[in-house]
């Protein structure tokens, strides 16, 4: 009995320390939407909450966010991305080419389920591949244009990329001419990231094992028509309202995992944000302070800006100040590229490499930072020409 009262599990305070390191846990998955919420209660004491905050709010583009994400939650529980994508990637022989496939279907898959979700779906691919060949120690190199690609594939499309979808809903940006603006650069990274895929060696590749998965027809046809409609909701064919709820209410009978898997703290990211922004637009001298820095040069103050504030922030923060939105779309998705907080996706391909190739964060950060601000360098001095 004399030693009971030094036993760690009689200590008044041992039961809290599961809850302590749960929410710790929980902080680092989520360190921007918890700095998000930081930013926006620091504002709201400087602009006290009042009757104008209703109109921080941009309830459409968390509609059409909430949709797209819940829509391709329910298509990747059931395997159709990772599906066709191995289908497609058994059809290349060598290292070279299946890079390019790889590297092409996240360029592809950002446009369609926007950039975190291609690259959740396709960087365990890109492991697959690269583990099951022996082919590892060009992960750092797959993983980094498998990231790029993902944060430049999207800019091309409304809903490819979440500050897209911001902008494209604020202004209320015609597609055409969304298109036509995002579209040179769109190409010119096409072209740098498949030049860069072109200088790995041609080693031949041979994946043995079969996939595991088979297509469910009926329910990937399903999910595929809601897809669809979400698409028709950002291309604003028919009132959002309408998806908000017809997409839950079908999930809910037909895939209720997939409304629990919607990456809920990124559109309370997005809540936040937009308090912030709001409070900021409202205090005089950031007003006069933004409003001058981009009258200069909008297209590199959105780029800088979001190396140190991510692209999504960076958008409804700086949205407020200018009406240049060609500039503004340019700048927040080359911005993208350059430091590892750039995106908040880089920091996803970051954590994915970690986990598979413990003790070498230090070398991927530094091909991560050769290859990305090369990017966002060349990027940034295209798009220059074309405003």
């Amino acid at each position: 009995m004399i030693y009971q009262k030094h036993l760690p599990h009689h200590h008044p305070h041992w039961h809290l320390r599961p809850h302590l390191i749960r929410l710790v846990q929980w902080v680092r998955s989520n360190t921007v939407l918890v700095i998000a919420a930081l930013a926006a209660l620091l504002t709201s004491c400087i602009v006290p909450p009042d009757a104008a905050y209703a109109n921080y709010f941009d309830w459409k583009t968390l509609t059409c966010l909430f949709c797209v994400l819940a829509v391709v939650c329910a298509l990747k529980n059931v395997k159709f991305f990772t599906i066709l994508a191995r289908k497609i990637v058994d059809c290349t022989g060598n290292l070279r080419m299946a890079t390019v496939a790889l590297v092409y279907i996240t360029f592809i898959g950002s446009m369609l389920i926007a950039n975190d979700m291609a690259l959740l779906t396709f960087l365990p691919l890109g492991y697959f591949v690269l583990s099951s060949t022996g082919k590892e120690r060009y992960m750092a190199f797959v993983f980094i244009m498998q990231n790029i690609a993902a944060n430049l594939g999207g800019m091309l499309t409304p809903f490819g990329n979440p500050q897209n979808l911001y902008l494209y809903t604020k202004f209320g940006i015609p597609t055409g001419e969304f298109m036509q603006i995002m579209l040179w650069p769109f190409l010119a990274s096409i072209a740098l990231i498949t030049l860069c895929c072109l200088c790995l060696p041609k080693h031949p590749l041979a994946i043995t094992e079969e996939c595991p998965y088979k297509l469910q027809p009926k329910r990937t046809a399903l999910y595929l028509v809601l897809f669809v409609l979400s698409i028709v909701i950002v291309f604003r064919v028919i009132p959002y309202w309408i998806g908000l709820i017809v997409i839950p209410a079908v999930l809910l009978f037909a895939d209720r995992e997939a409304l629990r898997a919607v990456d809920y703290p990124l559109l309370l990211t997005f809540v936040c944000f937009f308090i912030f922004a709001g409070n900021m637009a409202r205090i005089p001298a950031v007003s006069n302070l933004f409003s001058s820095l981009l009258e200069k040069n909008t297209l590199l103050v959105s780029v800088l800006s979001c190396q140190v504030i991510s692209n999504v922030p960076s958008a409804i923060l700086l949205s407020q100040f200018t009406t240049d939105y060609p500039a503004l779309l340019l700048g927040v998705n080359i911005g993208g590229t350059g430091t590892l907080i750039a995106s908040l996706a880089s920091l996803i391909t970051f954590r994915e490499y970690t986990s598979h190739n413990p003790g070498k964060a230090g070398t991927y950060i530094l091909l991560f930072s050769a290859f990305n601000f090369g990017f966002m360098i060349l990027l940034t001095f295209f798009a220059s020409f074309l405003l």
